[in-house]
């Protein structure tokens, strides 16, 4: 069921079964930096970007290796992919590619630098030759939708939360409810600034949730999402949103890794509330990288 409103969402929501499937991934790719670079295609719709700046690829690339390293001391394994000049955001693959239990899902991209990225055949064959995984090739049909990047999922309630925005139209976010399989989206407008859901909000391991309001078109939509989290939904301020602290993902129950720009940027009582909800945060510096737009939960594909 796809819903529209917050009122049928929070109807919805007292319908579904309890939570059954995996609630964190058993593993991670990425793919690592190469000829890094501010693309000004993505730039058009990206106000996290400026491509005045300059950039180190170099730093880059020792930034991308050091969240790597920083994950798999979490006991979580990364399978790294390298990345290719002519496709300067591949070092953010969850936009593009994603799992659900025996299936890759590639995502129709709105931009065609990304479309270029979602072709790539050394990471179709790794999921579909050597783990036997069936394709789900959205990147062909009608439509946008960039994938966890604009649906944010609840994997072990099977909901999602996709912020309507030109990353994702009407027939992308059917394709997407369709390919993760899911039992519940929450579809809601983001304010015209933002491109991506998983820049203002994440769910953590199924059992909370961090929160930028005034991201979302409408008041309601946040205080609906907020209910599906009761007592563990952070409302982030403005300042931490901007610094990319909602571009946070959980990977283990305990684990949650943000960059270090956006774990500056947390108030205290914001620290306090994830700390007290059991979350042990790692933050690794990507400044370098987030110059191009994005952050750690763009850097990081699930696998299941």
């Amino acid at each position: 069921m796809i819903t529209r409103t917050p009122a049928a969402f929070l109807d919805a929501l007292l319908t579904l079964p309890k939570p059954s499937g995996p609630a964190l991934p058993k593993g991670v790719f990425m793919v690592m930096p190469r000829a890094f670079e501010v693309d000004p295609e993505s730039a058009r719709d990206n106000v996290y970007m400026d491509t005045e700046v300059s950039v180190d690829p170099d730093r880059a690339r020792a930034q991308g290796e050091a969240l790597a390293r920083a994950v798999e001391a979490a006991g979580v394994e990364v399978i790294r992919f390298p990345g290719h000049p002519d496709t300067p955001d591949d070092i953010f693959p969850n936009n593009v590619f994603a799992t659900t239990p025996g299936r890759l899902i590639v995502g129709r991209m709105f931009h065609p630098t990304r479309q270029r990225e979602a072709r790539r055949q050394d990471i179709r064959d790794y999921f579909t030759e050597e783990q036997g995984r069936r394709l789900v090739d959205l990147s062909t049909g009608d439509g946008v939708g960039e994938l966890t990047g604009a649906m944010i999922i609840d994997r072990a309630r099977g909901m999602g939360f996709c912020g309507m925005s030109n990353r994702v139209d009407e027939a992308g976010l059917e394709a997407m409810h369709k390919a993760f399989g899911l039992q519940l989206t929450f579809a809601f407008d983001l304010q015209p600034d933002e491109y991506h859901t998983n820049v203002v909000m994440s769910v953590l391991a199924n059992r909370a949730c961090v929160l930028h309001p005034g991201g979302l078109a409408e008041p309601l939509a946040a205080e609906a999402i907020a209910q599906a989290y009761p007592g563990r939904t952070l409302l982030l301020d403005e300042a931490e949103k901007n610094a990319f602290a909602a571009n946070c993902i959980a990977l283990t129950d305990t684990d949650l890794f943000m960059s270090q720009t956006g774990a500056d940027a947390l108030r205290p009582q914001s620290l306090a509330a994830l700390e007290a909800w059991g979350f042990s945060l790692h933050a690794v510096e990507l400044d370098e990288i987030e110059k191009a737009g994005g952050s750690l939960r763009c850097m990081i594909a699930e696998v299941y």
